[in-house]
């Protein structure tokens, strides 16, 4: 079963930083129940991107769900958008890539997480393009409070695709934790600019916000 690794130690960060480490006690978020319409008022539903595309039309379909993902009408339908993005982010270029990062799951699972980073350095160096190797192996040495290597992975995520908006989440937590509120507050804002229903984060972004800039007169 595909997870999704996060960002995440004060609040789950639905996003990315779809794979979620299973000693977090987070679940993937692959599929969501849009929540029925009251009797008498039709829900308002979102264009469906097809559920299979060949491989040459993967950014067009990527790029077609973040534009749904901003125009979502509700919650719902954005997590249902937001878990169709993930599923692309997550699939495996190659079976060995597969193989791999689920041998790297298994060795988290089983808190081994030095073996996992090992597995994710050789799906990196088999397919650097993969998004999810970097973005999972920053994950763990988040868990570890190594954030130079950490950001230099997330950093490698934003290279391949800017609108990640789970490395984003992930990277305000760190600038957060290191003290650097300022920079916190713009991957904060980035993280919105591209997906506005991120939990927690507006929280954070508003918090972040009196402190870095002062309270309205």
């Amino acid at each position: 079963m595909a997870m999704r690794f996060t960002f995440a130690r004060t609040f789950p960060v639905v996003l990315g930083l779809a794979l979620v480490l299973a000693t977090c006690g987070l679940t993937p978020a692959l599929a969501q129940t849009v929540t029925p319409a009251p009797p008498g008022k039709q829900q308002k539903k979102l264009p469906e991107a097809p559920a299979k595309l060949p491989k040459v039309d993967r950014n067009k379909n990527i790029d077609f769900l973040f534009g749904a993902l901003k125009a979502a009408p509700d919650e719902a339908s954005a997590k249902h958008v937001e878990a169709r993005i993930w599923a692309i982010w997550i699939q495996t270029p190659s079976d060995t890539a597969s193989l791999l990062m689920a041998r790297a799951k298994t060795a988290v699972d089983a808190q081994k997480i030095d073996v996992a980073i090992k597995l994710l350095d050789s799906v990196i160096k088999l397919r650097p393009d993969y998004i999810e190797a970097w973005n999972r192996r920053a994950t763990l040495y988040y868990m570890q409070n190594d954030y130079g290597r950490s950001l230099a992975d997330i950093r490698e995520v934003l290279i391949r695709e800017p609108r990640h908006f789970g490395a984003l989440a992930g990277l305000g937590m760190i600038m957060q934790e290191v003290g650097d509120e300022k920079r916190a507050l713009e991957a904060y804002r980035k993280a919105l600019a591209v997906n506005p229903h991120l939990d927690k984060i507006p929280d954070q972004v508003k918090s972040l916000t009196e402190k870095v800039e002062g309270r309205d007169i």
